[in-house]
């Protein structure tokens, strides 16, 4: 039977720093995470911690990218798990070719990686959050959202895309009860990519010069509890050291 009096937080793409801090940080408000990976073997280490803290967790193996994936997924928890009061969006799909090397098959996979799937479960928690009149739907961005980089083509493409779909979701849905926000993290995350192919850049780590992900957490916890006379649609997330 579905935990009526209990709520639910959804990430998809709970990753290993960023999705997974995220996860932990609602699931120590009392919320149930259901997290989310293609592969959900890889989110045991993830959904045990989160055990261990004493909250509850469940691990999904779901691609993003497929509508009945999705569709599937928001039907699952709604009806055995508890309500999604909450719905995060964090996949990344960061890669770089040179515009001369970017095939179609790279383009249009980064697009749905960091945009259509996106679009997908935004879509999906609105129509279970919109007869409650209430829930979050929070996107995580990147520096690409704001501006595109050399070799960046198919990355700044899907991030401004993605941005341009949080707006719309905003002005559509507020009215109705519902926050969508856009979270822009305009830096290096402290995670083991950045350990191991930036080793000059994750020394920044030891002056707060890159981001910590519990402190990403704080903010999207920080954003589900604002008063809707109050909310923040757009937030930029960076080191003091950054250069923008």
């Amino acid at each position: 039977m579905m935990a009526t009096s209990k709520k639910a937080v959804v990430v998809i793409g709970a990753g290993d720093a960023t999705g997974g801090a995220i996860a932990r940080r609602f699931a120590r408000e009392g919320y149930i995470a259901c997290v989310t990976r293609r592969h959900p073997e890889k989110l045991t280490p993830l959904v045990e911690q989160i055990h261990s803290e004493g909250g509850e967790a469940y691990a999904f193996g779901s691609d993003a990218r497929k509508e009945e994936a999705m569709v599937s997924l928001f039907q699952e928890i709604e009806a055995n798990i508890a309500p999604v009061e909450a719905a995060i969006f964090n996949i990344g799909a960061n890669v770089k070719f040179d515009i001369t090397d970017t095939t179609a098959r790279v383009y249009q996979k980064v697009w749905e990686m960091a945009c259509f799937a996106g679009f997908l479960m935004g879509r999906e928690a609105a129509k279970v959050m919109l007869p409650r009149e209430r829930g979050s739907i929070f996107f995580t961005g990147a520096t690409a959202s704001l501006r595109g980089r050399a070799g960046y083509a198919a990355f700044s493409g899907a991030k401004h895309a993605l941005r341009a779909l949080a707006q719309s979701m905003a002005k559509e849905l507020a009215p109705k009860g519902l926050h969508v926000a856009q979270l822009i993290v305009d830096g290096a995350i402290d995670t083991e990519f950045i350990r191991e192919s930036f080793p000059d850049r994750y020394k920044l780590k030891e002056v707060d010069g890159i981001v910590n992900p519990e402190h990403i957490a704080d903010t999207y916890w920080m954003l589900h509890q604002q008063p809707r006379d109050a909310w923040t649609h757009e937030l930029d997330l960076r080191p003091w050291m950054e250069s923008w």
